[in-house]
């Protein structure tokens, strides 16, 4: 009998446990955020997401909004119609997710804030190995989206690949370049470099034009020896005291005070200047209008002149054609002599 009590009691107990269990595992997935503000969205990468499980929080910026739902791959979510090519779209891994709304706040639609440059990626939390999904804006340009080829059951938050992946993938190209480097073609040439300079340092025309040059710097330590440097340096600084004593000497001082009361007498003779301009301008105006004037005055005398002149021409005229006309006058008529 007491062995029977026992075995319900341990019955019992194992079932509180459980209702427990139950209630902490809704309570872990509400996450005490309500669940009716909760909004799920998907996201699709390319990299492994190894590290990342459901239930690993969502954070914007470090804060936490939400937490992953749902992993896996495209392939199986999203099974490859008849007739759609095999792209590698199909060999993403896709991530589904629950936002509590009431964190975000206010913002604007997902359609403008996937324009505005919203994306998903993975981030490492430490160096604990362990995952977090984190919600940026990053570059449009950088990570333009690209529609999936299926149609998805979620509004889609694009997925850019996480810094790990970057640094992974820059590497993995920066030793792709490396190999691609022809080393041995480099080396050879390289060796035929080095021989060639050997060869012409040795009896070349670099080795003729080293021996050149050392015959000329002979030449000049020579000349440079031979020279009377002291007695050029000698001359050199007395010809700098003259030019010295010439610079502070009277005559350059005198010089440079009549230049002076050159500048200032041309200053005032060029202040005078615009009277004097104007003085003759008014000259020209009354020599203009006087001109004027006594040709008014000349025009009849020149008119009488001219008609003067031309009497004196016709008496000129008929004095040579008969002078004893105009001396003794024109003979009588034929009348006056009967």
């Amino acid at each position: 009998m007491a062995s029977g009590r026992a075995l319900y009691a341990r019955v019992g107990a194992l079932v509180l446990v459980g209702i427990v269990l139950a209630v902490g595992f809704v309570l872990f997935l509400a996450g005490g955020r309500g669940l009716q503000t909760t909004e799920v969205f998907e996201s699709y990468f390319e990299e492994s997401v190894q590290g990342l499980d459901v239930g690993a929080p969502v954070r914007y910026r470090g804060v936490a909004i939400g937490r992953v739902t749902q992993i896996g791959l495209v392939a199986a979510e999203y099974p490859r119609r008849e007739g759609t090519a095999y792209s590698a779209g199909f060999q993403r891994v896709f991530l589904r997710f629950g936002v509590d709304l009431r964190q975000v706040g206010e913002a604007p639609d997902l359609a403008e804030a996937v324009r505005m440059g919203l994306r998903a990626r993975i981030t490492a939390q430490g160096i604990t190995g362990v995952n977090y999904l984190e919600l940026d804006f990053v570059s449009p340009q950088r990570f333009p989206v690209t529609p999936p080829p299926w149609q998805p059951r979620f509004p889609v938050i694009p997925g850019v690949p996480s810094t790990v992946a970057q640094v992974t993938n820059a590497a993995e190209l920066l030793i792709q370049r490396i190999a691609e480097i022809p080393l041995d073609q480099i080396s050879n040439d390289i060796a035929g470099l080095l021989s060639n300079l050997n060869r012409q340092t040795g009896d070349g025309d670099l080795a003729q034009t080293l021996r050149e040059a050392a015959a000329t710097m002979a030449l000049v330590r020579q000349a440079v020896e031979g020279a009377d440097l002291a007695g050029a340096l000698g001359e050199f600084r007395a010809a700098a005291g003259e030019a010295r004593a010439l610079l502070n000497g009277p005559e350059l001082r005198s010089i440079l005070t009549n230049a002076n009361g050159a500048a200032a007498e041309l200053r005032r003779t060029a202040q005078r200047l615009p009277g004097a301009v104007e003085g003759l301008e008014r000259t020209l105006r009354s020599a203009r209008e006087t001109t004027v004037d006594i040709q008014a005055e000349l025009l009849p005398i020149l008119i009488d002149l001219r008609a003067t002149t031309a009497n004196l021409r016709a008496t000129a005229e008929q004095l040579r054609s008969s002078p004893s006309q105009l001396l003794f006058g024109a003979p009588p008529t034929p009348d006056r002599r009967r």
